[in-house]
């Protein structure tokens, strides 16, 4: 009897956005199944089954864009629909806005060793740092292999999510003691809130593997430093 294997494919959510990765694993499980499904069909018939829609391999409904029905592909087709990892402008963006946002972190945490009172407050400004000094130079490279010369303008820097202003950092230099931590912590509470703002609209929108993997590290990583930070304000 022909068997259908339905696979459910949201267009919209990040899983199904993932690139070439998924491409290939989508591709090599509707193979899988199709030909599990042929074996299975000669055996019963003692011979080779007849051809047909059914058996030509898995059906893959994919769920249409809002107002639109979903649609039933085949599993070559649902393998062709998927993305094929090369960089798109939400990526290229994504890289250049976030080296800007990271480098006014570290403005700011640099400025904690000499001003902050609290030890926990300059304990959490080394860790800001030692994270995105690194993430910096990798977001770096990744644009060199992937934008070419040419990829470091073209963006409003200053109207970026969670920006501090010029009068903020000069407020921030001048703090001392507790008024600085109070300062930092606030300031860089918004600053993260920016930046998994940024990483997450990334995931929605980009195409790459590598770029979805430095977006997700940013989400985890400073949501959990914001909730701390809110607990030391």
């Amino acid at each position: 009897m022909p068997q259908e294997v339905a696979v459910l494919i949201h267009p919209h959510s990040t899983r199904a956005r993932r690139p070439a990765r998924a491409a290939r694993t989508a591709a090599a499980v509707a193979v899988a199944a199709a030909s599990v499904l042929t074996l299975g069909a000669c055996d019963a018939g003692g011979g080779a089954a007849p051809e047909s829609k059914a058996s030509a391999g898995p059906s893959v409904v994919a769920p249409g864009k809002p107002g639109e029905p979903a649609k039933t592909l085949s599993a070559q087709e649902a393998a062709d629909s998927l993305p094929d990892g090369s960089p798109n402008g939400a990526d290229i963006g994504y890289a250049r806005m976030m080296i800007k946002h990271h480098a006014q972190a570290l403005v700011m945490t640099e400025l904690a060793p000499e001003r902050a009172a609290s030890t926990q407050v300059k304990r959490l400004a080394a860790r800001i740092s030692a994270a995105q000094g690194p993430e910096i130079d990798a977001m770096r490279g990744w644009l060199d292999n992937n934008a070419g010369a040419g990829h470091k303008g073209g963006h409003d820097h200053a109207a970026m999510p969670g920006m501090a202003t010029d009068k903020q950092l000069a407020q921030l230099r001048e703090a001392e003691g507790k008024d600085f931590d109070r300062l930092f912590l606030k300031l860089m509470t918004v600053h993260h809130e920016g930046a998994v703002a940024m990483a997450t609209e990334v995931l929605a929108q980009g195409n790459n593997v590598q770029v979805e993997e430095m977006a997700t590290d940013v989400v985890a990583q400073q949501t959990a430093e914001i909730g701390r930070m809110r607990d030391m304000l």
